[in-house]
């Protein structure tokens, strides 16, 4: 995940090409003189649209030469580009070519045939689209980078994505639950870049390039120019990151949801998700991702872990190790004195005869039985509300699960913990961790959930201390 010894695709300094394209010029606005020289070609009468800048002799739709031009469609019938008509389509004290330091470089286009259409056509070419209008579209290409690997995230199966990931649909325990629903995710939502050498940095940039190698950020994605002359953007729904506070263990505290643009840049939140307005910049913090950084695509969250942080947390033999244990201690049902016993970690669709259920309100752990059972339910009414006989207190009734992935756990310490209302066990500090984690829900409001099945908590902690019994022998 961090990059160590592969040789993924990789890019990150300023391209060449355009300084060919622009006659050498690295910085500064054009010259009306030099501007006429660059763009008075000419096109063919099949192709009406204008040709390449500087290709003076090669029509930049087909690619076709002069004389070819003339043997295949065009009968020698060339016409030069009417100078008032470009005077009309660009504004020439506006051109602009500048280098951004050390990962792009951007040419405005006034007219999107010029220069947009080659650098966006050439498939051996990253670049990044920016449209600002009909008529103005900026064009930032980007070249390999030998030190670093980039890995791809998003909705899309093409092959440019590393990891494709679906919509959550809170409580669901497979894919084949979340295919009816209309997916808000991305299809090519970010990118993270790992540098190949210690400590193998990652940081996550918005948007992630397509089969042609683009990024293409519409007229209705927000998009600006900062003061160095560098564009930058957001994504339409955004992509948001939240680093915890003193790192991913028991006692972390989380942070604060940042949101990151298309260069990598940290912004607070938009209003709502999907707003045109983008927050504040903040400059004192990076987009550097950490041990248990979330990553936020609007329909599912990510959670980043480093190898180093790995190496503190469970296994999934650790944590059969523990359900053994707790099993071997024999927990009585108070009702109807059967042992109980935590099924293994492969989860089945239904509960077996022996499994843990719990009262949510008070934490006694029973067996299932139909002692407290209200008459709504029984009669197959909405409501789980059920009376446990230890205290009488009354409250949902659910069974228990044992969480099974290991990278959600802050410690290693033993499963005393549920959270409520998904009946998820995991140890106190796990569940005390996620149950402050506000996760983003929708356009503009935040919720704790359930790291093992997205499920949002409620009850005054989200989450309740198990009391089991034991046997009576």
């Amino acid at each position: 995940m961090c990059g160590q010894g592969s040789s993924k695709k990789n890019f990150g300094r300023p391209s060449e090409s355009l300084k060919t394209i622009l006659r050498g010029r690295k910085s500064g606005s054009l010259e009306r003189e030099d501007s006429l020289k660059l763009f008075s070609v000419l096109s063919c009468q099949k192709h009406t649209k204008f040709s390449g800048a500087g290709l003076s002799t090669t029509c930049l739709l087909c690619d076709l030469k002069r004389q070819e031009h003339r043997e295949a469609h065009c009968d020698g019938k060339y016409r030069p580009v009417e100078e008032g008509r470009f005077n009309a389509a660009l504004n020439w004290n506006t051109v602009n070519f500048v280098f951004f330091s050390p990962f792009s470089a951007s040419v405005v286009i006034h007219h999107p045939f010029l220069v947009s259409h080659q650098a966006i056509s050439n498939k051996d070419q990253h670049s990044i689209s920016y449209t600002l209008s009909r008529a103005q579209t900026v064009v930032v290409e980007y070249t390999h980078d030998s030190n670093t690997d980039m890995f791809q995230i998003g909705r899309s199966t093409e092959s440019p994505i590393d990891f494709v990931v679906t919509d959550t649909v809170a409580g669901s325990q497979s894919n084949s639950d979340t295919q009816s629903v209309q997916s808000t995710i991305s299809r090519f939502a970010c990118r993270i870049m790992c540098q190949r050498a210690p400590p193998y940095t990652a940081r996550i940039y918005a948007a992630g390039f397509d089969s042609s190698k683009n990024i293409f950020l519409g007229e209705k994605a927000a998009k600006w120019k900062t003061s160095d002359g560098q564009m930058d953007g957001l994504t339409t729904n955004g992509v948001l990151v939240m680093h915890p506070r003193s790192g991913f263990m028991q006692d972390s505290k989380p942070g604060v949801w940042r949101e990151i643009s298309v260069c990598g840049n940290v912004f607070t939140l938009r209003e709502t998700r999907s707003a045109q307005q983008r927050g504040k910049m903040v400059e004192t913090e990076t987009q550097e991702l950490v041990d248990g950084s979330l990553i936020d695509l609007c329909g599912a969250a990510l959670l980043w872990r480093t190898a180093e942080g790995l190496s503190r947390t469970p296994t999934l033999k650790h944590l059969e190790a523990l359900r053994q244990e707790i099993n071997a201690a024999r927990p009585q049902c108070p009702v109807g004195f059967n042992t109980l016993a935590f099924p293994s970690m492969r989860r089945k669709d239904t509960p077996d005869e022996k499994q843990p259920w719990v009262y949510l309100q008070c934490g006694h752990v029973h067996g299932y039985h139909n002692w407290g059972n209200h008459r709504e339910e029984r009669e197959g009414r909405e409501g789980r509300l059920r009376e446990c006989p230890m205290c009488r207190a009354k409250g949902p009734y659910v069974p228990l699960w044992l969480g099974c992935e290991a990278g959600f756990y802050v410690d290693a310490a033993p499963p005393t913990h549920t959270f409520s209302p998904c009946g998820h066990v995991c140890s106190e500090k796990t569940a005390t961790f996620w149950s402050q984690i506000p996760l983003p829900h929708g356009t503009h409001t935040f919720h704790a959930a359930c790291p093992f099945c997205a499920q949002q908590l409620s009850g005054e902690q989200g989450y309740i201390r198990l009391i089991f019994q034991g046997p009576l022998d």
